[in-house]
């Protein structure tokens, strides 16, 4: 399944409690090729940027880096599997790291906004 992210918007909408985004988070994703980069900021999050490598199944390995109310800056890695909902729209399941801070994991769910 081929997936283009370009200039579609995302926000989470479960996330685990070591996680910083929550629904006031907004994402933009771009993408060339097979690279996927986005800007993110919203909630705890003052600004953020991601990159990542897009699967064939639409599937996204990414890293990412960002600095939170706190003045922190924070970084991790994240593996995206898709899901296309019955309206058309993106929902993303996220397994992810902390590199930086605790070095804990978690996982969130993102939904593309429309």
């Amino acid at each position: 399944m081929k997936i283009n992210y370009h200039n579609r918007k995302f926000r989470p909408v479960k996330n685990t409690d070591n996680g910083e985004t929550s629904s006031d988070t907004i994402f933009l994703y771009r993408q060339v090729d097979n690279i996927l980069t986005a800007e993110y900021s919203g909630g705890d999050i003052v600004t953020g940027h991601l990159i990542a490598l897009v699967g064939d199944k639409g599937e996204l390995d990414m890293r990412y880096h960002q600095v939170n109310k706190s003045g922190e800056l924070m970084t991790g890695i994240c593996h995206s599997s898709p899901e296309i909902l019955p309206d058309g729209r993106i929902r993303l399941y996220e397994k992810w790291k902390w590199t930086s801070g605790d070095m804990t994991d978690g996982e969130s769910v993102l939904e593309e906004i429309l």
